[in-house]
Parts: structure tokens; C-alpha cells; sequence
């Protein structure tokens, strides 16, 4: 088997990961099968130059707020704000920490300085507006929303005022209280206020979409691009706050289900502009159905790499990432049955494989190597090779 591996595997660089798709993707997903380890971040930098400066690629997406992202691309675009700020705000889940993320920032912000804004980088999140133990207010996104209208479209076609939007919204403490992930009842999402704000925003949706023609001759393509955003955040932010006060047993299947789904139509607005990298879980990415387990149940839904790939078929490619070892984290080499067992056996330290050549490998199906037990990150299925483009190894992952 290892030999088997020497003969397809090679260097991880745009080159090589330009020969596994007959025409180059829209969307270049590249996950990782773990948070919190600043090596597959480099790896995803170091490609991100390679794919700017060779194939044209200008956007990097990554899992992070979406809407706090505008503060990341504001400072890499136009250098508004500084360094600190952008890492401390601009990201979700404590990812502005990451010192590959502030090298990542900080290389775009210097490559942009003096090109013409039709040649600069752009840097988006897109996640959805959510934190571990609780999702945003609708305000930020929802008022923005209803400005935009209210400055550019007839006043009688307006869904509400700006005191009644005000009311309905409340403090937002009343959305973001943590209880309420525990706890559906403890969520607002199903007030009689959370319902009228939930038809306003489909309203607002709606006028947005039918006077396209006349925001893009009064707004910035950028700027109406920023309104689609909040449009989106608007409503998938009212949907998950409405899913937080589900009590059924398939409540958290539901918010996972949603969150890809917001994950899903921002990725696909950003591949309007242009071919984007994307760098997220390897559950959020793949093409087949995404599960876990949480409190003994399991945990099915489709990710935002199945949803957009289903909308951009060919033009969507999904390299998945898996580790070896780390140690640092007390997890020692896998079980040499497991396909990261088998990868590891290799020897080589960093390689990407062909997902087709890498099943081709294994003598036939059902032959082939197990999943591994989760035991420090979440492992590749083989069964999923098929609809997975290629496979980036790293044998021995580094704490920094």
C-alpha cells in the first residue's frame, strides 16, 4: 500500500491540485477534520498565493462570521482600522487568536497596497452570525436591511417603520441570552414578535429582489452586495432562532442543517464575483451527508459543501484534509487498518492524493481500510472517497 501511495501522491500546490479537475472550480473548498491548529491554516495560506498569483484567484472564505468578516475586508481592501481590531472583531469563535490567521490578513492587506480596487483581495466569512453558545440579534442586519430600502425605494412600498422594527426587536439580550441553546424554552424565536419580524424580513427579501434593477444603478455593486448579505444573515438568523426554540428531539439536527444552509448561500454569492477559496471543517464541506454524535444521539444533515455542490456541480471541488498525529494533544499515530493509518504508513510528511487514485489504491471495495475511531480529530470515511476530489495529509501536525 505505501508504495501504491508514492506512486500518486505529490507536493500540495495549485499545480498539482489544478490536475485533479478537467476545468478549474468556482469554489476550491479546502477543509480541515479539526479547529484550534494553526498548520492547516498555514498549508491554506501558502495555497491561497499560490492560486492568486498563478490562476487569479482574489477571495479567501473562511468559518467565521460573515457579517463581522465586512471588518476584515474593509482593513484588507482599504486598510481601514487596524490589525488588532479586525483580528479581535472581525472573526467568530476565537479564530482572530490564531497567529496563521493574523499572517493571512496581514499578507493581504500588503499585497492590496496601491492596486486598483478591481485587482485587490477580498476576505469573507462565511458562517453564519452564530457563537457557540448563541446566536446573534437579528438588529445589526435586519435594521441595515430595512435602511437600504427605506433610502433608495418608495416610501408606501416600505414593509414597516423604523419605531415598529424597533419594538418588534426588542434588547438584544432577549436574543442572545445563552440559556436558550440549552434551553428552547428560554428562546425568543418563537414570540409573537420573532413571527412578525420573520414575515417583515420575507417582505424586505422580496422588495430587495424586485428593485434590483433600480439599487444597482444607485448603490456601489459592492454595497448592494453587502445588503444581499444582511438580507441573508436576516433571515437565516430569524430561522435559527426559531429552530433554538424547537423542543422536539430533532432540534439540533435542524440548527446544524440551518447554519450549513447560510454557510451554502454565502459561498455561492461569493462565487459570483469570482473562483473562491474556502477553508472550513471537513464537515461543512463535503459532498456527502455530514453527522455527529451529541448527548448519544446521531446527528444527520446536509452540509454547505453538498448544498453548493449541488447547485455548482463540476465547478465546485472539495479537497479534504487528515492528520497523522497530534501529539501535543496526546494523540499518537492511527491504527495502521484506518485509512489515516494507511496514509501515515506513507512516511512523507505533507502530500496530496487524487481521491479516485487513493480508493484505486485498495485492492476492492470493502477490502479497503476502516474508519478511524474519533480519538483528537474527526477522521475521513472512505466510503467517502468517491465524492471527495483529493485528500491533503499531514503525518505529524505541530502544536504552532
Amino acid at each position: 500500500m505505501p508504495n501504491d501511495i508514492k506512486d500518486i501522491a505529490r507536493t500540495v500546490e495549485a499545480a498539482s491540485v489544478r490536475e485533479l479537475f478537467a476545468t478549474p472550480p468556482r469554489i476550491l473548498a479546502l477543509g480541515e477534520p479539526t479547529h484550534g491548529v494553526d498548520a492547516p491554516l498555514r498549508l491554506r495560506n501558502a495555497l491561497f498565493r499560490e492560486l492568486v498569483e498563478r490562476d487569479g484567484y482574489r477571495t479567501v472564505a473562511v468559518e467565521s462570521d460573515a457579517v463581522a468578516g465586512l471588518l476584515v475586508d474593509d482593513y484588507v481592501t482599504t486598510g481601514a482600522g487596524s490589525l488588532d481590531e479586525v483580528l479581535e472583531r472581525g472573526f467568530s469563535h476565537g479564530l482572530g487568536a490564531s497567529a496563521a490567521n493574523r499572517e493571512l490578513v496581514r499578507w493581504m492587506r500588503v499585497f492590496n497596497d496601491g492596486r486598483p480596487a478591481s485587482d485587490r483581495l477580498r476576505f469573507a466569512g462565511f458562517d453564519g452570525p452564530l457563537e457557540m453558545a448563541y446566536a446573534a440579534s437579528p438588529r445589526r442586519t435586519l435594521t441595515a436591511l430595512h435602511r437600504c430600502l427605506a433610502d433608495h425605494v418608495d416610501a408606501g412600498l416600505i414593509p414597516c417603520t423604523d419605531e415598529t422594527l424597533d419594538r418588534l426587536l426588542g434588547p438584544d439580550e432577549r436574543w442572545t441570552d445563552p440559556a436558550a441553546m440549552p434551553d428552547p424554552s428560554a428562546s425568543f424565536g418563537r414570540s409573537a414578535e420573532a413571527r412578525e419580524l420573520r414575515l417583515l424580513a420575507d417582505e424586505s427579501v422580496a422588495l430587495l429582489d424586485a428593485w434590483t434593477p433600480h439599487l444597482l444603478t444607485v448603490l456601489p455593486r459592492d454595497a448592494f452586495d453587502r445588503v444581499r448579505l444582511y438580507a441573508r444573515s436576516a433571515v437565516g438568523l430569524l430561522r435559527y432562532h426559531h429552530g433554538m426554540a424547537d423542543a422536539s428531539p430533532s432540534r439540533l439536527a435542524r440548527l446544524s442543517g440551518l447554519r450549513d444552509l447560510m454557510m451554502a448561500e454565502n459561498l455561492l454569492a461569493l462565487a459570483e464575483r469570482g473562483p473562491v477559496l474556502a477553508h472550513a471543517h471537513n464537515a461543512h464541506l463535503q459532498r456527502d451527508i455530514s453527522s455527529m454524535r451529541m448527548g448519544g444521539a446521531r446527528l444527520e444533515w446536509w452540509s454547505a459543501g453538498s448544498l453548493a455542490g449541488a447547485r455548482l456541480g463540476e465547478e465546485y471541488g472539495f479537497l479534504a484534509t487528515a492528520f497523522g498525529t497530534l501529539r501535543h494533544q496526546g494523540v499518537g499515530a492511527p491504527p495502521p487498518d484506518t485509512l489515516e493509518g494507511a496514509l501515515y504508513g506513507y512516511g512523507a510528511e505533507c502530500f496530496l492524493v487524487g481521491a479516485a487514485g487513493l480508493a484505486a489504491a485498495f485492492d476492492s471495495p470493502g477490502t479497503g481500510p476502516r474508519t478511524s475511531p474519533y480519538f483528537g480529530y474527526a477522521p475521513l470515511d472512505p466510503a467517502h472517497l468517491a465524492r471527495i476530489d483529493g485528500v491533503v495529509f499531514m503525518r505529524d501536525v505541530p502544536e504552532n
